[in-house]
């Protein structure tokens, strides 16, 4: 696991974005796997200036996001499918028909659940899978005490996730959805490549156990310990807690 503290959340999403370039510079049938939330905007941000600026292209790019809610249809402008069109998909040259999000609203979830694992080995499965962090520890919709050998499935989501996402339904917890489709976490761990994201002095004790703590079901991210291409992107504020040394990036 290799670990580089930044200075802050622009320094961050411009380095995530760098190792993003090389990887589609080096293979531009790209199977990437991505995330949702605030952290990754800039990140996204920094993608679509580098495609219009400097021609990235998503055209042979393949992706698969990590989660949706269930319950709210497609076009909801706070689920997963309005948000990564909105923030990243419409401004891009990609393809539609390589994008990949869970459906919260189809009849049989179990089965598209299925489906989704299905399509990822299909793919040849993800090659760089973008992470945010939850406060608790958890990536996508694991929450603490998820299998560290699950795959995608539906999981009720913890109340401190639900009071931290409420900030998008208005502030108000009742709006937030019960439940979701969220990859497992032996479905992420499979990935080849792995970037967390984290920033701000919320993250920062889960910062500490993830990367310095033991590995643990109650810590769902300190599972990337295990991972042999695995980096964690943190600006100093989220890094605050750790206590061994680091790599720095100055850019």
């Amino acid at each position: 696991m290799r670990v580089i503290i930044v200075k802050n959340y622009d320094s961050m999403s411009k380095l995530a974005a760098k190792f993003v370039k090389e990887e589609l510079l080096k293979k531009p049938d790209l199977v990437l796997g991505l995330a949702t939330g605030s952290t990754p905007l800039g990140l996204y941000k920094e993608l679509i200036r580098m495609h219009k600026e400097e021609g990235l292209d998503f055209s042979k790019v393949t992706t698969f996001n990590l989660d949706e809610y269930i319950g709210l249809p497609k076009d909801h402008p706070e689920s997963y499918h309005t948000f990564m069109w909105e923030n990243l998909f419409k401004h891009i040259n990609i393809n539609p028909s390589n994008i990949y999000i869970p459906d919260g609203t189809v009849e049989d979830i179990k089965a598209h659940c299925i489906w989704y694992e299905e399509k990822i080995a299909e793919k040849g499965g993800i090659d760089l899978q973008i992470l945010g962090i939850g406060r608790d520890g958890h990536i996508g919709f694991n929450e603490p005490g998820s299998s560290l050998a699950s795959r995608t499935r539906i999981k009720t989501l913890a109340r401190e996730t639900r009071e931290d996402n409420a900030r998008f339904f208005g502030g108000d917890i009742n709006k937030v959805p019960k439940y979701a489709i969220t990859m497992g976490i032996g479905t992420i761990i499979e990935s080849r490549k792995l970037i967390l994201l984290a920033s701000g002095v919320n993250k920062r004790d889960a910062i500490k156990k993830t990367v310095e703590g033991p590995i643990t079901a109650m810590v769902p991210a300190s599972m990337i310990q295990i991972h042999p291409r695995a980096i964690v992107i943190i600006d100093q504020e989220a890094a605050s807690l750790l206590e061994r040394e680091y790599e720095t990036w100055e850019g």
